[in-house]
């Protein structure tokens, strides 16, 4: 079985500032190591499971943030990006077995987690088809595009809900809380166990149980937080600027759709 994993880094145990994300930064190390061993333990479960290729995509800043010898010799990992329109997905093909996404984290407009965004911190929110779209969305649209399952999700509370609310035969596991500028986040330790277990479940199930809704049409709307990038945005060929700071998309094609996320998000 083949398995795609697509690792971000605000969704991991005990992360709360922005610090603690960044390279440079005193606290980035510890978090560097959780953020690899959660990945790590994933990947363990899905190789219990029976799963014998795995590629890895770090899909945060730098995206090389993941340590390699921490993770399983039997895995491949993409790191940096593939200046495409595939972001964090980039590596992803049609005849996968699955996707598992790690350390994920509430969209911007959402406040369930103190760092909530959606792939940068420019925009109030991103919505497609009047609901609100964390990354997780956007790249689960992707999967389902390419018309493969999406198995685990990782990251806090709000955004587990969030997908169990679309389709409940997803497994996810909540690791931490968001509480305003703060969070309450499980034990590291506890964390790994409870991926490792939930992936060996993910890769059992049935893929076609697995499946995120891909929609017949898409309108994205976009609010940024700075009016020039509304206007900037609008010269992008079918985006209509609606206000100030808000531009409209809409499209029947998910391809299209990332095309235009990619150049004016």
């Amino acid at each position: 079985m083949k398995l795609f994993i697509s690792a971000d880094i605000e969704g991991t145990t005990g992360i709360t500032l922005w610090d603690e994300t960044e390279n440079g930064h005193p606290r980035y190390a510890y978090f560097q190591q959780q953020m690899s061993k959660e990945v790590a333990a994933a990947c363990e479960g899905a190789m219990e499971a029976g799963c014998d290729d795995i590629l890895i995509k770090d899909a945060h800043d730098s995206a090389c943030n993941l340590i390699p010898s921490m993770l399983p010799e039997e895995v491949r990992v993409f790191r940096g990006w593939g200046s495409d329109i595939m972001s964090m997905m980039a590596g992803l093909e049609r005849g996968y077995d699955g996707v598992f996404f790690t350390g994920y984290h509430s969209a911007a407009g959402m406040d369930t987690n103190p760092l909530s965004h959606t792939m940068n911190t420019r925009n109030n929110y991103v919505k497609i088809n009047g609901l609100i779209a964390p990354e997780l969305m956007i790249n689960s649209l992707t999967a389902a595009y390419l018309g493969v399952p999406v198995r685990l999700v990782t990251g806090d509370q709000g955004l587990c809900d969030w997908m169990k609310a679309i389709n409940p035969n997803i497994e996810t596991v909540a690791v931490s809380e968001g509480r305003g500028r703060g969070s309450i986040s499980i034990h590291p330790n506890k964390a790994l166990c409870l991926i490792r277990e939930a992936a060996a479940r993910a890769m059992r199930k049935d893929a076609a149980d697995c499946m995120f809704p891909l929609p017949d049409h898409f309108k994205v709307e976009i609010s940024f937080k700075d009016h020039y990038r509304a206007k900037n945005g609008s010269s992008y060929p079918g985006v209509l600027q609606t206000g100030p700071a808000s531009v409209e998309y809409e499209a029947d094609d998910w391809w299209d759709v990332l095309r235009m996320l990619n150049f004016v998000l």
